[in-house]
């Protein structure tokens, strides 16, 4: 299949804007993190995340007063908002552990809230899910999370060094990194708190990323051997636009799955599939201008962008030739497949 045929788009003229584009993204969601901080889910903040379910659910204001009146400490650090659709009436609490790390102090908190509602006399309820988190696994779970994202940066480098050479493995880590920070920022845009399904997600997301712009590069690679006249943004240029096709068939049908995950896969899934969702495009985008930004950049460094002075007058029939030779084996492979 496919959708454009013979593309010749120049896409590395553009990539001063994609990456002012990504720094203006970046910035935005630097400077929210730094006003309202990363919202963290249980998992990462500690405490009790408990989910009830009313007959007639009241509504938030409602809530909160009964948790202020009948609640140790008041409710002034207790977290209240809505779960899932009206018609399910249920409203998600989460408050700080008050108890021990162990036995029945771990319940603790849970009991405490479902009394202070009782209290109230805000209706029947019941309890959907509860989920309990202390201060301890809370430091364990975020040091393993950073942890997680540093050691794959540094294995996408080095698997990549080893597999292309050094331009090519930064490219690459660059533009992962690059992912992260935007999907971060998007995260804290829309107040999605930072969870271990969205940390799954990410890592899902860079795995992704970093397959797309391996697809990219080796295309180069094959590129540089065949246009050894042409300069490197001419070469790049042109791999991008050989694997346009596959890269928006593959980008389009994942997107596809991860949108209607966010539509149908319930409250619990919706910042996992969110998360996936600006992970393909930001993804995509990167592969194409961020990571052969970096590529040209290296390599213009090192004199890879000059065109051979002693070159004879048919060079350029020479490489339209080499291109159409490259496009056209790039072509017979996808109708091989």
């Amino acid at each position: 299949m496919q959708i454009f045929h013979n593309p010749n788009f120049n896409f590395v003229k553009y990539r001063w804007h994609a990456l002012v584009v990504s720094w203006v993204i970046i910035g935005a969601g630097l400077a929210m993190i730094y006003a309202k901080g990363i919202p963290l889910g249980v998992e990462f903040s500690g405490g009790t995340q408990i989910v009830i379910q009313f007959d007639q659910r009241p509504s938030i204001d409602e809530v909160r007063s009964a948790l202020d009146k009948g609640f140790p400490g008041g409710g002034q650090n207790v977290v209240v908002q809505t779960y899932g659709t009206e018609a399910k009436r249920q409203i998600m609490i989460r408050a700080p552990h008050t108890g021990k790390e162990s036995g029945t102090e771990l319940t603790r908190t849970a009991d405490e809230v479902q009394t202070a509602l009782r209290a109230a006399n805000l209706g029947k309820f019941g309890v959907v899910g509860t989920e309990v988190v202390g201060p301890v696994v809370g430091q364990e779970l975020t040091s393993k999370g950073i942890s997680a994202f540093v050691l794959s940066l540094f294995f996408i480098l080095v698997y990549l060094w080893f597999r292309f050479e050094l331009s090519f493995a930064v490219g690459a880590t660059v533009a992962t990194l690059h992912d992260i920070l935007i999907t971060l920022a998007f995260l804290v845009f829309f107040r999605y708190e930072m969870s271990l399904n969205i940390i799954a997600a990410v890592l899902t997301m860079t795995g992704y990323s970093t397959n797309d712009t391996i697809v990219i590069f080796d295309r180069v690679r094959e590129n540089l051997r065949g246009m050894r006249k042409d300069n490197i943004k001419e070469i790049v240029n042109v791999a991008i636009n050989q694997t346009l096709n596959r890269t928006i068939i593959t980008g389009g049908t994942v997107l596809l799955s991860v949108i209607a995950l966010y539509l149908f896969g319930g409250e619990v899934l919706r910042g996992f599939a969110f998360t996936m969702i600006v992970g393909v495009i930001t993804g995509t985008y990167s592969s194409v201008f961020i990571a052969a930004a970096i590529v040209t950049f290296w390599r213009h460094g090192k004199g890879g962008s000059r065109i051979v002075a002693s070159a004879p007058t048919t060079a350029p029939s020479a490489r339209t030739a080499a291109t159409a030779r490259l496009r056209k084996g790039s072509r017979d492979g996808a109708r091989a497949l």
